[in-house]
């Protein structure tokens, strides 16, 4: 178990690092609907996490459980190379985008948002946006490869989701018990992660990436 969170820990700490929900969760908190908009999309970002994760988790579980042994722990290392190659790529694609600024579409409409959109935006930005969905399904491979049993798995899934979930349940909660104390500084905060989100990510992404690769040749 402390091996599988160990190899967990740096896959939760990219999700958490992604400056993309961190905005979106400031500018919800300040929007109209603000407290309705904000805990809905916690909700949904968390759920997203947690399916992905099971999901994948149960796959790589299966693959364990099939087959003999080598084969199976050299098919888990090369999809852990993959995984983390993808993230590799998705962190030049950062890179190269780090001068726009613009804020997408959906950002400038937040303040329209309902309950049921902020959670189903949550949801879409931590399972589905290409970043974190890898990182997902690295952390379900650990998870699912990592022979922990069910509760053990249960576990470790549990644990991965809070920790990735840690920056926007953070701000969101935060925020609700101290608004106007965090105000100013959440403010500042959005600017700067606004100006500087693609570096961010490509820094976060490079890190990550090389990880689950150097997890994956180990494994081999």
């Amino acid at each position: 178990m402390r091996s599988v969170i160990g190899d967990l820990l740096p896959l939760a700490i990219g999700v958490a690092l992604s400056p993309v929900p961190i905005i979106a969760a400031i500018l919800m908190i300040m929007s109209k609907n603000a407290g309705g908009a904000a805990k809905g999309f916690a909700v949904g970002w968390v759920a997203g996490i947690l399916i992905v994760t099971t999901v994948v988790t149960l796959l790589a579980g299966s693959l364990s459980d099939s087959g003999d042994e080598d084969p199976t722990a050299s098919s888990t290392s090369w999809v852990k190379i993959v995984l983390g190659l993808a993230l590799l790529a998705l962190a030049g694609r950062q890179w190269r985008a780090r001068s726009d600024t613009s804020a997408p579409g959906w950002m400038q409409a937040i303040d329209t948002l309902t309950v049921v959109k902020a959670t189903g935006l949550g949801a879409l930005l931590s399972g589905v946006n290409p970043k974190n969905l890898l990182l997902c399904a690295s952390a379900g491979v650990v998870i699912g490869a990592g022979g922990l049993g069910t509760g053990g798995s249960v576990t470790a899934i549990l644990v991965f989701t809070l920790l990735a979930s840690t920056t926007v349940l953070a701000v969101v909660i935060g925020y609700l018990v101290a608004a106007d104390r965090l105000r100013p500084v959440l403010t500042s905060l959005r600017d700067w992660l606004q100006a500087n989100t693609h570096a961010v990510m490509a820094i976060v992404l490079v890190v990550m990436g090389s990880v689950v690769v150097g997890r994956g040749i180990g494994g081999l």
